[in-house]
């Protein structure tokens, strides 16, 4: 049997050398995360501003344990980025984009906070529409993801982690030093989907089609983290890939430090 620290797949393709350009992501954002009882050591931040930095995206589709992945990367000290919920902010009362989305899309705002299914009626199948929209949100998501990175390095942390759910979707892999990808197998997928409720064979096979396929994903990430075993397997896959990063210097946003 393989030990729970080999079933993670390290796949480095990137280096120092050889820096990949950003590009525009297209949502970001914070979600605190509760802790749980690891064996791990919490990093520690140095005292001052970070001296190397490097930025991980965390990707993976529908069920394969991303969300998971993501609280032991915090419960390790490690600061991360939501996509989703920096978009739930944005729209929420009091939020940022809600004034704008409400002078360009009045009926896609109701009760002060911008609704999705309201906001998708408005700009799905019209590409002028869309473009407004981003020209409205991605400056507001950008600053959120510089104060994010530029607060990270100050209080001198030198990994961070950028869930974003649709990194290949929206073509973001420029924006991160590295991918890692959540996998679990399409058995297990299966089954953790259909029993949340609501959801139905139609619903989820919908969702499928809209993203990349988990094969295609695992076959361009850097790193595939197996969630298909014990959560304690799971953990000492994210121990081995922190301790990997550790030290490790990025090339996207060196331009920061």
């Amino acid at each position: 049997a393989r030990s729970s620290a080999s079933r993670m797949q390290l796949r480095p393709r990137v280096s120092p050398s050889h820096p990949r350009r950003p590009s525009q992501l297209r949502c970001l954002g914070f979600r605190p995360r509760p802790a749980t009882a690891m064996s791990a050591s919490v990093e520690r931040p140095s005292s001052g501003p970070s001296t190397s930095f490097f930025v991980l995206g965390l990707t993976g589709s529908i069920g394969m344990g991303k969300t998971t992945v993501g609280r032991f990367f915090t419960a390790r000290g490690i600061p991360l980025l939501d996509a989703d919920e920096v978009v739930h902010e944005l729209y929420s009362v009091g939020g940022a984009a809600v004034a704008p989305v409400a002078a360009a899309f009045p009926s896609a705002v109701s009760g002060g906070a911008v609704s999705r299914p309201a906001l998708s009626a408005c700009v799905v199948g019209n590409d002028a529409a869309m473009a407004q929209l981003e020209a409205i949100v991605h400056p507001l998501v950008a600053q959120r993801r510089r104060d994010f990175l530029e607060n990270s390095m100050s209080e001198g942390h030198t990994l961070v982690v950028l869930d974003i759910p649709l990194l290949y979707e929206t073509k973001s892999e420029g924006a991160v030093d590295a991918v890692a990808v959540a996998s679990a197998g399409g058995d297990a997928q299966r089954a953790r989907v259909l029993a949340r409720p609501g959801m139905t064979e139609e619903k989820f096979m919908a969702i499928l089609a809209r993203q990349v396929p988990d094969e295609e994903k695992r076959r361009r990430a850097d790193y595939v983290i197996d969630t298909s075993a014990s959560l304690q397997e799971t953990e000492a896959q994210v121990d081995a890939l922190v301790a990997s990063l550790r030290g490790k210097q990025g090339q996207v946003y060196s331009g920061l430090l």
